[in-house]
């Protein structure tokens, strides 16, 4: 027995120097060998890191007028390892209060507006040291949420976007959901926006508490920078208003209004890109999908008889047509089998080129285009933009498709001529009367006027002109565009005082289920012809009624001067240039 109890004890006491050679060793390898490692280790064990949210940065209009910002927010939460009761100082009593973590619970509610239930279970939460009491509550209820020092409560920054002037612009702009930037400038350009956060570092005791005279290191954040657009509010609210107006008088699925700047150092800036609804980027899910990017990029259409800018333009810059050329227009006509007809019927006329422009007659324009090879025409459709994306910095590319030669239809080298067997978006449309409106050079349409950094400096945003049509080209245009206004198919869009020029047109839209089911209107005009300073685009898609019933000159006109007006630009001091219609005196044909 003794010497059993004998050979246990020498057991145990073998084990025991064991564990103390091996202790021993620990020690001498974290106090003599690596000391620098292991308090380092310890050290990194109690540093604590907490992301310091950079300030996202604000998008406003051409004149600095706020159309998206952040203001300050604060998320309420609770480390419920440090909650509990506490006293604080009570001045009339001369003594320190007593309060409980359930009073706590209901000042905090009181506060919130918030159940009481709810608070004390954040705070009481278990195997947690992270616990969200409330989120977004203002800086006012976060002061005096602070005010009561109440242990383990603490405030996070954080930042709500806000749109002041709400569905103004409301597409281009964009929206930011819960999951980030979504839509439009907030989601393209976020990251010039967002920034680059900063980081706060110290050290923590176990107790999860900030030690004071320790570690303390903060790195500050670097704020987004500002958006300036090319967007000017007031016009943007106007244009808006009147196409809305103009979409809701003929039951349309839809409508848009541009406005393009073409003042000089201007050239190309997007003033209103108006849709007849539009989303409120602080409630976007209220508002049909459709009309949460804005339509002048993402509708594409057959522009109709405004192509037929493209055909004469082209027969000008090739010199096989002169503004009084003269051809004898018949009603209807064949050509390679295939029949082309006017839009109404009328007698044979002797019109010059310029009258069969302002009057829109397809058999006169095919008369023109035809003095030109299939492929001239393609390059020009393809020089002044058609059949490529466009790209504004938006996200979505405006889309265009323009079939080569060799794989066109039998009609489609007649009605690729009058805007027909092709299609492009808005902005498509309206970048041709912009080049053919600024001495036939073409500015690329741009919405950003320059990035701005949170110390003020401007980073402008730039692009490269092209010269697409001679400058003779695009005087004779003007005039021609002119005489549409003067005697031609648009004239409701004379302005007193100004000289106005532009092009109407009409063309079948598409069904979903293949063949045409309606029609797309639109009239693009310029103003004033002498010194063009803005295009301004009206567009209507599937309008209720019949052909030729609708009109879009009156929103023209409202919208081309209240642009005028805004921006004090002097009537004309010229007289009209459109050319003569008709050959010969008379020039009051019926139509």
């Amino acid at each position: 027995m003794a010497r059993t109890l004998s050979l246990r004890m020498r057991i145990g006491l073998a084990i025991v120097l064991a564990l103390l050679v091996v202790l021993g060793g620990r020690l001498f390898h974290i106090q003599g060998l690596d000391p620098a490692g292991h308090a380092h280790q310890a050290i990194s064990n109690r540093l604590h890191t907490v992301e310091l949210p950079a300030a996202r940065g604000d998008i406003v209009d051409t004149q600095g007028r706020l159309l998206a910002g952040s203001a300050d927010r604060y998320d309420i939460v609770a480390d419920p390892r440090l909650t509990g009761d506490y006293t604080v100082p009570d001045e009339e009593m001369g003594m320190q209060r007593p309060v409980t973590v359930e009073q706590t619970a209901e000042e905090l509610a009181l506060l919130l507006e918030a159940d009481a239930e709810d608070v004390l279970e954040s705070l009481t939460a278990e195997n947690t040291h992270y616990s969200t009491i409330a989120r977004n509550v203002t800086p006012e209820v976060h002061q005096r949420i602070m005010e009561l020092r109440a242990p383990g409560v603490y405030a996070e920054p954080v930042s709500e976007r806000t749109y002041p002037s709400g569905p103004v612009a409301g597409s281009i702009i964009g929206f930011v959901g819960s999951d980030g930037p979504l839509e439009g400038l907030e989601a393209e350009a976020n990251e010039a926006l967002t920034g680059e956060p900063g980081e706060r570092i110290y050290e923590v005791g176990a107790d999860g508490v900030r030690i004071p005279t320790a570690t303390y290191e903060e790195i500050p954040a670097e704020d987004g920078q500002d958006l300036r657009l090319t967007i000017d509010q007031d016009i943007q609210w106007f244009a808006q208003e009147a196409i809305a107006e103009k979409t809701n008088e003929y039951n349309a699925q839809w409508g848009n209004a541009t406005v393009v700047d073409l003042r000089e150092g201007r050239e190309g800036e997007i003033l209103a890109m108006a849709d007849s609804e539009t989303v409120d980027p602080s409630d976007p899910a209220a508002t049909d999908e459709l009309f949460r990017r804005p339509l002048a990029l993402t509708q594409d259409f057959e522009p109709g008889s405004g192509g037929k800018s493209v055909t004469f333009a082209a027969a000008l810059e090739e010199g096989v047509v002169e503004p009084e050329s003269e051809f004898h227009v018949p009603y209807r006509i064949t050509v390679n089998g295939e029949s082309i007809r006017n839009a109404r019927t009328h007698a044979d006329y002797d019109m010059t080129a310029a009258g069969i422009y302002a009057r829109s007659y397809n058999t006169g324009t095919l008369m023109i285009g035809n003095r030109m090879e299939e492929q001239t025409r393609y390059d020009y459709l393809r020089k002044v933009g058609y059949g490529e994306p466009m790209d504004i910095g938006l996200g979505v590319d405006g889309q265009s498709i323009l079939r080569p030669p060799e794989e066109w239809d039998r009609r489609q080298p007649l009605t690729t001529q009058f805007g027909q067997g092709y299609t492009g978006s808005v902005l498509h449309n309206v970048q041709l009367y912009q080049m053919l409106a600024q001495d036939g050079v073409k500015h690329p349409l741009r919405i950003v006027d320059a990035h701005l950094d949170p110390d003020g400096e401007e980073h402008l945003v730039t692009s490269e002109p092209e010269r697409i049509f001679s400058s003779n080209t695009s005087q004779e245009m003007l005039k021609l565009m002119e005489g549409v206004v003067d005697y031609g198919s648009a004239m409701g869009a004379q302005i007193d005082g100004y000289r106005v020029g532009g092009k109407s047109g009409t063309a079948e839209a598409a069904g979903a289920s293949g063949g045409f089911d309606g029609y797309t209107v639109n009239f693009i005009g310029v103003a004033p012809l002498d010194d063009p300073q803005f295009v301004v685009s009206i567009t209507v898609h599937r309008p209720a009624g019949q052909f030729g019933d609708w009109d879009l000159t009156n929103t023209f006109t409202d919208i081309m001067t209240h642009a005028l007006t805004s921006y004090d630009v002097p009537p004309s001091e010229e007289e009209s240039g459109a050319y003569d219609g008709f050959v010969g005196e008379r020039q009051d044909y019926p139509w």
